[in-house]
């Protein structure tokens, strides 16, 4: 491993969904789902989820610092499990579901405790956080079949993490909330009636349609970067069309059947705005096409990455 990346171990219940929300941030090398904190050696998956081993499902995360820092990554790893709950998580339960974070080296170790004070303070829940910080111990790699489940298996992993409770928890207690006082004043007419109301602004007279400006899209109620122009296409519908997320972690898919149509219909996590629907026409290797509503966007340049405080997304366009 290259001088300039360090690892980082985290246990959020279920490995493959602590997979995604790394996986595709900048700096990240790669993310390893495995087994860690127990007494043998190269267990196997039921017998870790025998809860015979002592073993956690874990991600191991290879990063550099330098573009995303571990202080980025425990900040990550805490919206994306319930910190109060010592027997498993959400419908997983049992010791291999625990939460827990190893540390590699005493800075890892004093940042692990310092981001847990800090969220104990914070107030967001009312319970004890009752994760662990513990020293790393031997990590073994799980099956091929487990490695980055949420590319392999798109649809019966998003019905999982909503199914068990953990997407509907995060969006609960990590979305940004404006009263809606707040949103008529902010907002447009149009731009508030697409993303609170579900509306459709009309095609071919919006304003990202035909847009090509290198830059990020983000949502305009959050910030929270959502699409690339590296990954926008002319799909010839008349609104902007994407072949994937940029982060796919802030995205919400949800079966939309008004109009007495069958659709997929894409929210953001953090401020549940509608954002529009995803198809699967697209011409990317996951043939989808995300046709989303100008009106929930906005566009910030490639030259102004930094300025606006999204500089970890300007080495997409170097």
């Amino acid at each position: 491993m290259s001088e300039s990346l360090q690892l980082a171990t985290f246990a959020g219940g279920c490995f493959w969904c602590m997979v995604a929300p790394f996986d595709e941030q900048p700096g990240i090398k790669e993310v390893t789902s495995g087994y860690t904190g127990g007494h043998t050696v190269n267990p196997t998956y039921e017998e870790v989820c025998s809860d015979t081993t002592g073993h956690y499902e874990a991600v191991q995360i290879t990063f550099d610092p330098n573009v995303f820092s571990y202080e980025k990554l425990l900040e990550l790893f805490w919206q994306q499990i319930d910190p109060t709950d010592a027997g498993g998580q959400f419908n997983d339960r049992g010791l291999s579901y625990r939460t827990a974070i190893f540390y590699h080296n005493e800075e890892q170790k004093q940042l692990a405790e310092a981001s847990k004070a800090k969220l104990a303070a914070s107030g967001r829940f009312q319970k004890p956080i009752v994760t662990e910080i513990l020293p790393a111990s031997p990590f073994y790699q799980a099956e091929e079949k487990h490695q980055g489940y949420y590319k392999k298996n798109a649809f019966h992993y998003n019905m999982y993490k909503e199914g068990s409770g953990r997407a509907p928890f995060i969006r609960e207690h990590w979305k940004k909330v404006k009263s809606d006082e707040q949103l008529r004043k902010e907002l447009t007419p149009l731009q508030y009636e697409v993303t609170r109301n579900n509306a459709t602004e009309p095609p071919f007279h919006n304003e990202f349609w035909n847009h090509t400006e290198e830059g990020i899209y983000v949502d305009i109620i959050s910030g929270e970067p959502l699409f690339s122009s590296l990954d926008k296409y002319d799909a010839g519908c008349g609104w902007p069309s994407f072949t994937k997320p940029l982060r796919r972690m802030e995205i919400a898919e949800k079966l939309d059947t008004s109009h007495g149509m069958r659709r997929i219909e894409v929210r953001t996590k953090t401020s549940d705005a509608h954002l529009g629907h995803v198809f699967d026409d697209g011409p990317g290797p996951d043939g989808a096409r995300y046709c989303i509503n100008s009106a929930a966007l906005r566009f910030v340049p490639k030259s102004k990455l930094i300025e606006e405080g999204y500089g970890e997304f300007l080495s997409l366009f170097e």
